[in-house]
């Protein structure tokens, strides 16, 4: 039987926000080259094949705001659901050092059946879930390693990512998630405008208000961590929607 490459949680409940989780985690399907990309164990638990802690993380933020949550179960470095068709990115050769074997020689055709078996029936998923509250707002969480290699450490406990072209929601976030003493990136440690990414697909282009939270994975690496920012973040989110006027 053919896996679902997603985790739908609470379709049903009530709350305008959905939680998003577009790289959960690190699974590799078996009629992909054996179920194997061919690194390291290790490289497959780091944040190269998925963000660490996000999945607990979202699955915790939905049950504290009563909200419906969608998750990836495919590896980022499988095909990256968080990328256009188009994207030059979509399948990773080389990625924070470490080259992928199984993703070198990859043809159009093999990236199709990925697009096919995995991207595509998860982004229609998503489409249907978000149309399923007629004022969706979309809160996508993602998390970010402490420090890529060669590279200076990154300060922020979360970062507020948004796309120059809707700003509604990010920009009062940032600002309350200062107020609370966190330290806030804003659209760091990554820019949040990216063409044809998840928010540009199932936000921008539906008017639909929205951020990205990103969280630093060493925060939420176990469960209490994931529990305790779940319940720091659950309020701020419904405050900062319920005074936007959206």
């Amino acid at each position: 039987m053919t896996q679902t490459p997603y985790e739908i949680m609470n379709p049903a409940a009530p709350s305008r926000w959905l939680v998003t989780c577009d790289h959960a985690t690190n699974r590799v399907p078996d009629w992909v080259d054996g179920g194997s990309l061919g690194i390291a164990a290790e490289d497959m638990a780091r944040h190269i094949a998925l963000d660490v802690g996000a999945a607990g993380l979202s699955r915790a933020l939905a049950a504290r705001l009563d909200a419906p949550a969608i998750l990836s179960d495919f590896s980022r470095l499988v095909i990256d659901p968080n990328r256009g068709e188009d994207d030059p990115t979509l399948v990773m050769r080389l990625y924070d050092g470490t080259v992928i074997p199984a993703n070198r020689r990859i043809t159009r055709a093999g990236i199709e059946e990925r697009l096919d078996r995995l991207h595509r029936p998860y982004h229609d998923a998503y489409a249907r879930l978000a149309a399923t509250h007629p004022t969706r707002a979309i809160c996508a969480i993602h998390s970010f390693t402490p420090r890529l290699r060669g590279r200076p450490a990154r300060p922020w406990q979360v970062g507020i990512l948004y796309s120059h072209l809707d700003e509604r929601l990010a920009v009062p976030m940032l600002d309350a998630c200062r107020a609370e003493g966190w330290i806030a990136g804003d659209n760091q440690p990554y820019s949040g405008h990216l063409d044809g990414d998840s928010i540009d697909r199932h936000a921008l282009a539906q008017g639909r208000p929205n951020l990205l939270i990103e969280v630093r994975n060493d925060l939420i690496r176990d469960e209490a961590g994931q529990r305790e920012w779940a319940a720091r973040l659950a309020p701020v989110l419904e405050r900062v929607l319920a005074e936007s006027g959206l």
